[in-house]
């Protein structure tokens, strides 16, 4: 495994330096997304609770004829999220996600975008989720929904890194290919939870939260948004070059305290404490191809931890592309910028073996 790791480490750097030109700089031409929702009929957690009705609100591009391509958003986004030009480039003609090739699905996860959610009505008294129930929401979203039994990837960004990782570990033949980006395949743990933790007791705490019965948005939540992403995502470089100096920090922090902020406070709540028991444990039952694909300038997830270098030696067929952090890089969200990864991605699905379903 070792062996697979440090090629791709040396060839980053020459990775780098194609990479402004390996995309091209304008939105790439793809089918519009459509729309639709789904309903999951009795819909039991892994508490027991059982909601009648889930609606999974879900997009799709492509001919649903193409070869199924599954792509999982980060925790508080929604599927549109992954339609940012920097990474959906990747599904215009002859690029890595070609949407003339594959059918790609692009789920909102339970409890975000226009799936259902606490602020639907049921609020702090929705059912706890966690990532084992988002993960089998969109299993019964493509099996029982769209009929689909095995897809080519699974590719997820930060929180669908993640359960790109619990995809693996729960349906091991379902996906040729996976590709978790800005994770890590252990239990949640170390800064990345404390910060996470942090978080949701500052809005909890927050008089103004009342049990979750609010009439407006407790005032903390915007204030620890911008804390939350100042400190954990970025990249060190290059915020250093956006703000050199305290008065340019400054105008950056007034700026985006102002900004609104579009989200209710149980929601909130519950879409970053879904990570408290991720633990994708079983590496070796995965069967399919293993891409990850990290920056090193990654606030939440160091690679000085060295947790890839333990762990993917446990996958049969696995490698680390890691991005070198530079100015250009962004830190956690260094992975939503495809230029630096997708002729990779185009290589690996060009090649992976095909499982059987």
């Amino acid at each position: 495994m070792k062996r697979l790791i440090r090629p791709l480490l040396t060839l980053c750097a020459s990775l780098l330096l194609v990479a402004a030109t390996a995309l091209p700089a304008a939105a790439a031409d793809y089918p519009t997304p459509k729309e639709a929702d789904w309903t999951a009929r009795d819909f039991r957690f892994h508490t027991g609770d059982v909601m009648p009705e889930l609606r999974i609100h879900y997009r799709t591009i492509g001919n649903p004829s193409g070869e199924p391509v599954l792509v999982l958003h980060g925790t508080a986004g929604s599927g549109a999220s992954m339609l940012n030009p920097t990474f959906a480039q990747m599904y215009g003609p002859g690029q890595a996600l070609d949407a003339s090739r594959y059918f790609i699905i692009l789920p909102d996860a339970i409890g975000a975008g226009k799936s259902t959610k606490p602020s639907d009505g049921l609020r702090a008294k929705f059912p706890a989720y966690n990532y084992a129930d988002m993960v089998q929401a969109h299993h019964r979203l493509l099996t029982e929904g769209l009929g689909i039994k095995h897809v080519r990837l699974i590719i997820g960004n930060s929180m669908g890194g993640m359960h790109t990782w619990v995809w693996g570990v729960t349906h091991p033949n379902f996906a040729d290919v996976l590709v978790p980006m800005a994770s890590q395949p252990v239990e949640m743990s170390g800064r990345n939870w404390a910060m996470r933790r942090l978080l949701v007791e500052s809005i909890r705490r927050d008089p103004d939260y009342k049990g979750g019965d609010y009439t407006s948005q407790p005032g903390s939540m915007a204030f620890m948004n911008v804390f939350f992403g100042v400190g954990t995502n970025g990249g060190n470089q290059a915020i250093y070059k956006m703000a050199p100096t305290s008065a340019e920090v400054d105008q950056q922090i007034q700026k985006r305290l102002a900004a609104p902020l579009k989200a209710d406070a149980n929601d909130y709540i519950y879409q970053w404490e879904a990570s408290r028991d991720y633990n994708p444990a079983g590496l070796d039952r995965i069967q399919g191809a293993v891409m990850a694909i990290n920056s090193a300038d990654d606030e939440r997830n160091p690679p000085e931890l060295g947790i890839m270098e333990r762990e993917l030696p446990r996958i049969k067929n696995a490698k680390l592309l890691l991005i070198p952090g530079s100015a250009e890089t962004r830190g956690h969200g260094t992975t939503m910028m495809a230029k630096f990864y997708h002729q990779d991605l185009k290589a690996l699905l060009e090649t992976a073996p095909r499982l059987a379903p």
